[in-house]
Parts: structure tokens; C-alpha cells; sequence
């Protein structure tokens, strides 16, 4: 982590964001991967979590300078997860801020049949949106799927796992908020 203070029109900001892949959850690069225009200080809002109001009052924009860079390395980084094999043995997930030990069980036909024809279909559509954009010659060699549907797939395979429940669509789909908790760096490799 990389941790400023900045002096503001108004006082003193505190600033963390992450210097390490491993440091960047999913939903705060799902964040970055969708946002269009993104800015630098609206990247620094998102990895920070300082609303950009607040990153506005610096004073010294050259504060950011350091901020940018780390940013930057950060999205270099992010296109060699797409072809990771290192997939971690066990993840940690919180439920209501209790930690939820899981191994990654590598047979994903193991889980409910809810869970394989949602994600099938998630997976379905980004191919069809891809070969839409880009034709369908060589679609295999080119094709990364979004963040947003590697969070809906692990949502709907792990959702009975950590919770215990059964599989209920609605609810899977709504676990996508905790699986944006995980880590960029565990979620992608096994989604």
C-alpha cells in the first residue's frame, strides 16, 4: 500500500491505494475496467476510496504524481491474470464480516446445475457480444471475458459453498458483492 497525507483547501487528506495487484480487490478493478473517461484522480478515487471531491481540494496536483505511476504499473499488471494458471488452493470470503475459509475444488461440474447453466449463459453471452465486436475468425485466440462476468460466474459457483444455502438464482446474482470483496489476483486466475 501506498499511504500519503495531502494538505487540502481545508485541512489534511489521508490517502492509501494499493502498489500491488494483490492488494486490489475485484470490485475496485471491475470499477476501473468499467468506467469510461476514467480520469486520473477518478482511478485514485476508486482504489482509495476518497470521493473525488475531496482528492479535488489538494492542493498541489504534483502530489498525484506517485499515485499515477502505481496506477499505472497496476494496469500493466492486470493482462497477465487473464492467462494465469497459478489457481490459489483456498480462498478466504466474508459473510457478515466473518471469514469463510473455501477450497477450490478444480471439477466445477460438482456444483448445482442452477449454478452451471447461469453461468453458461454469462459466458455465452460475452462470447456472442465478442464475436460481435470483433467477427468470429480466431474468436478463441482473442477472447477475454469482462470482470463483471468472472464476479457473476464465481458468485453463482461459490454462493452454496459459503453460504450453505441452496442454490437460489436471485440470491447467487446478489452474491456478487461479496465475491467483489476477493482479491483481483484469486478471483480472475479461477474464474
Amino acid at each position: 500500500m501506498i499511504e500519503k497525507t495531502l494538505i487540502t483547501t481545508h485541512g489534511k487528506l489521508r490517502v492509501n491505494i494499493p502498489s500491488q495487484l494483490n492488494e486490489v480487490t475485484l470490485g475496485q478493478m471491475m470499477a476501473l475496467q468499467d468506467a469510461s473517461d476514467l480520469g486520473d484522480l477518478d482511478a485514485i478515487s476508486i482504489l482509495s476510496g476518497v470521493p473525488v471531491p475531496d482528492l479535488q481540494s489538494v492542493r498541489d496536483a504534483g502530489d498525484f504524481m506517485q499515485f499515477a505511476d502505481t496506477v499505472l504499473a497496476l494496469s500493466h499488471q492486470i493482462k497477465y491474470l487473464y492467462n494465469s494458471d497459478e489457481i490459489p488452493k483456498s480462498i478466504t470470503v466474508k459473510i457478515d464480516g466473518e471469514p469463510v475459509k473455501l477450497d477450490v475444488i478444480r471439477n466445477l461440474s460438482v456444483e448445482p446445475a442452477g449454478a452451471f447453466m447461469a453461468a453458461r449463459d454469462v459466458i455465452a453471452d460475452e462470447i456472442a457480444d465478442h464475436i460481435k465486436i470483433y467477427g468470429d475468425e480466431n474468436w478463441q485466440d482473442y477472447f477475454n471475458p469482462s470482470l463483471t462476468a468472472c464476479c457473476k460466474v464465481l458468485a453463482y459457483y461459490f454462493y452454496c459453498r459459503v453460504t450453505g444455502n441452496k442454490y437460489d438464482e436471485y440470491a447467487a446474482a446478489a452474491f456478487t458483492e461479496t465475491i467483489k470483496q476477493l482479491r483481483v489476483t484469486e478471483a480472475l486466475p479461477i474464474a
